[in-house]
């Protein structure tokens, strides 16, 4: 029987395709939401057939960047744990969860201007459900140790502060601000009622 010793180089290249298509996609989505997906082969060096192998249609490749994004929240999140994230302060702790967070939503910060049109309400909770659920569970216990003022309940001040995040991601995305996640992450403590000079020394 004669081996398929082409199969494996083979998908190597398909691998590899798939890949510079969704960095591509990532790209020029965060320049033109309105991109299409001719275009979109086109950058990333492909024939549009192999693209719509990969990705029959705008939906499926929406769908795989945001399996990329859950997928980077969850490792994001794991770091967290694995350095000590939960157990630290709760004023650490909510610096040390949005300064790891930053980073991806600066990657796919483009969904942002994609997501509730294409992907929908639902895939975007759910995407963000896990972050959302130890923001709340980070803002509760420093409540509780009086780390925050309780002005508001942890879930409404956790939507408060996705909220803010989003729209400090999307100001850098029309070029308005640029940041490493330092800012953000100083902007969320003083929302969640730290005062100034002591997010930035926790920063």
């Amino acid at each position: 029987m004669t081996k398929p010793v082409a199969r494996e180089p083979q998908r190597r290249n398909a691998r590899s395709n798939r890949a510079r298509i969704l960095a591509t996609a990532r790209r020029e989505l965060g320049r033109n939401p309105d991109t299409t997906l001719e275009e979109l082969a086109r950058a990333a060096g492909v024939v549009r057939r192999t693209l719509f192998g990969h990705f029959p249609g705008r939906a499926a490749l929406l769908e795989a960047l945001a399996e990329e994004a859950s997928e980077a929240l969850r490792g994001a999140m794991t770091a967290w744990a694995e350095r000590g994230g939960p157990a630290e302060p709760a004023e650490r702790a909510l610096a040390h969860f949005n300064l790891l967070m930053w980073p991806v939503g600066d990657r796919y910060r483009m969904l942002l201007a994609l997501a509730r049109h294409d992907l929908g309400e639902g895939r975007v909770a759910e995407i963000l459900a896990p972050a959302r659920a130890e923001v709340a569970a980070v803002l509760e216990r420093g409540q509780r140790d009086g780390a925050f003022p309780a002005h508001l309940p942890p879930a409404v001040l956790s939507a408060g502060l996705e909220a803010m995040t989003v729209a400090l991601l999307e100001q850098v995305n029309t070029g308005a601000l640029e940041d490493d996640g330092t800012r953000a992450a100083t902007a969320a403590l003083i929302a969640a009622g730290v005062p100034e000079a002591r997010a930035r020394t926790v920063v």
